[in-house]
């Protein structure tokens, strides 16, 4: 079989014609194409990632935020709680010291009450005591008392501390009027003459007195020249346990006695 090669080498000439036209007008720009598509697939992808990795990160910023925001809540709710607790501790507090201060001023105004009444009360029943014992001692002064009593005056003219002694003597000296003896009872001439006796060894002179019966007295005797005075009586030892009771009645402890004494 004879081959045309002048059909062989024009089909290949085609055939190269073809593949070139091809290759210009048909593969290289679906290559072109299929490029480019690959590049907008890249570009977008790239985009894309690019847009997750914003949307990511906005997202980490939103939940990093989120947690801030729920830490810092519960930061400032347990903050509000603290602090409503605290408001009302000092609220209570405030309540408490009020009543403790209220209460310890009406406890105080009581114990000054019952502290004033049983002064009142004691010293009604003091006033009483004395002035039953002042009436009773002047019920019962009798003649043999006021003898009794004289003695015990004598006795005590006889023990006198040089002082008192001292300022008897420039009293009887500078006198211009007699001595006045008073006593509870009138004093009978016996008895009379012994205290002028005494009177008169004790300070060595003739001293005139003047006798006067003195119903304040409480079974007692007094003598007294130009401005001073020796006395004895019972009513001085009623006076000294009188104000030892006064005493003992200011006495800021005295109520809560009573109180315990009560119990």
């Amino acid at each position: 079989m004879l081959i045309d090669w002048f059909t062989v080498i024009a089909q290949a000439i085609n055939f190269l014609i073809l593949v070139w036209l091809l290759k210009r007008y048909l593969y290289q720009p679906i290559l072109h194409a299929i490029d480019e598509r690959e590049r907008h697939i890249a570009a977008t992808i790239s985009d894309t990632q690019e847009a997750q990795a914003a949307a990511q990160l906005q997202c980490d910023e939103f939940q990093k935020k989120n947690a801030t925001f729920d830490k810092e809540r519960a930061g400032l709710l347990n903050q509000a709680q603290l602090d409503a607790q605290q408001e009302r501790q000092r609220l209570l507090t405030e309540a408490r010291t009020s009543a403790d201060e209220f209460a310890a001023k009406r406890m105080a105004s009581l114990n000054n009450e019952a502290l004033q009444l049983n002064q009142a009360l004691m010293r009604k029943t003091e006033h009483a005591v004395f002035s039953i014992a002042r009436k009773t001692l002047q019920d019962l002064a009798t003649i043999s008392l006021e003898q009794q009593m004289v003695e015990v005056f004598t006795s005590r003219l006889h023990s006198l501390d040089e002082t008192s002694k001292a300022l008897l003597a420039a009293a009887i000296k500078t006198a211009s009027e007699p001595g006045l003896l008073r006593s509870t009872l009138d004093l009978p001439t016996e008895q009379r003459n012994r205290i002028q006796q005494v009177i008169n060894e004790n300070f060595a002179a003739e001293i005139p007195l003047h006798f006067e019966t003195a119903t304040d007295l409480v079974s007692g005797v007094e003598f007294s020249i130009n401005g001073q005075k020796l006395a004895w009586s019972i009513a001085d030892y009623l006076r000294i346990l009188e104000q030892s009771i006064d005493e003992l009645i200011k006495q800021p402890g005295l109520s809560a006695i009573h109180a315990e004494t009560d119990e």
